[in-house]
């Protein structure tokens, strides 16, 4: 769930960064002979919108659309009122109402006299946006931009390094705690250092806990998935003696070097996606967690090491 007002920093994420993005995209269009790029964002699939324009909605879809040789454009059916939010977040002028999205794009295609579009990710849009785009006077071709450039990378090691300093201070502090007591003050610290979006899973180290929930003990373990700044990373750690711990890191180790074991995709539009290892790019970043007794570790990695 989105919370809180969210804001740019142009400090720790300056307009260049997108300005040199959207430079990029359009050497693919002027490469391809398209227009204009389309990309579509909702709550759950904002990381592409917002990579391009810093545009990310909090409850709505919306299609960014990159002209060749004019500024983006937003189309969403949000109301008037946020539009200035809107431009003080983004790097979005002009932002059009727009309640069907289909047609007001097809709309903006008659305006702009454009006879084919690019789609970023295109077999993946949503089947009543995909179907009657594709059932248009429209020729719509998938396109790809490729790896993520040194500024995404950055970002996403400042939010895991976020994650594991925050876990790290708060893991010990959950024994003799509720369970949901303690994630409610994790849930706390997270949120004040700027995370946008959170998943927190605890486990105990043995059956399921009710759904009033348990007292923790000696040993449990946490898992924390989160948004910052529209990367997600996601961080594992348990609270148990040096030796299970020890256990668990050098399992951990093991399976990283041997290119095993259950993976998560967290670069794609979808994060958590479940994956083979050898369907990910060199550069793909991705969650492995690795299990002993109930207990759990795990880190955000690209290539075979920890990001």
């Amino acid at each position: 769930m989105k919370r809180g007002f969210i804001t740019w920093d142009r400090a720790e994420l300056p307009p260049s960064v997108f300005e040199a993005r959207l430079t990029r995209a359009r050497k693919v269009l002027a490469e391809r002979e398209l227009p204009a790029l389309i990309v579509y964002s909702d709550v759950f699939r904002s990381n592409q919108a917002r990579f391009l324009t810093n545009f990310m909605p909090y409850w709505n879809r919306s299609l960014v659309v990159v002209p060749r040789e004019q500024p983006p454009i937003l189309l969403c059916a949000l109301s008037p009122r946020v539009y200035p939010w809107i431009r003080s977040v983004t790097v979005l002028d002009d932002i059009r109402p727009a309640g069907k999205l289909v047609q007001s794009l097809l709309q903006l295609c008659t305006e702009r006299e454009w006879k084919k579009i690019g789609v970023l990710d295109l077999p993946r849009l949503p089947h009543e946006l995909h179907a009657p785009l594709l059932q248009s006077n429209v020729e719509v071709t998938d396109v790809s931009l490729g790896a993520m450039d040194d500024d995404e990378l950055a970002m996403r090691r400042r939010a895991v390094t976020l994650a594991r300093q925050i876990l790290g201070d708060q893991l010990p502090k959950g024994a003799g705690m509720v369970d949901y007591r303690f994630v409610g003050g994790l849930e706390r610290e997270f949120r004040r250092a700027g995370v946008e979006d959170l998943v927190i899973l605890v486990s105990a180290g043995k059956a399921p806990a009710p759904a009033k929930g348990v007292t923790l003990g000696d040993q449990y373990s946490v898992s924390v998935a989160l948004e910052y700044r529209g990367n997600w990373v996601k961080v594992t750690r348990a609270r148990a003696s040096e030796t299970v711990c020890k256990i668990l890191r050098d399992r951990f180790d093991s399976v990283l070097q041997e290119n095993s074991g259950y993976v998560q995709n967290l670069s794609g539009p979808y994060p958590y996606e479940g994956c083979d290892r050898s369907d990910l790019a060199p550069e793909s970043i991705y969650a492995l967690h690795v299990e002993d007794s109930r207990l759990f570790y795990g880190d955000t990695c690209v290539g075979a090491a920890p990001l």
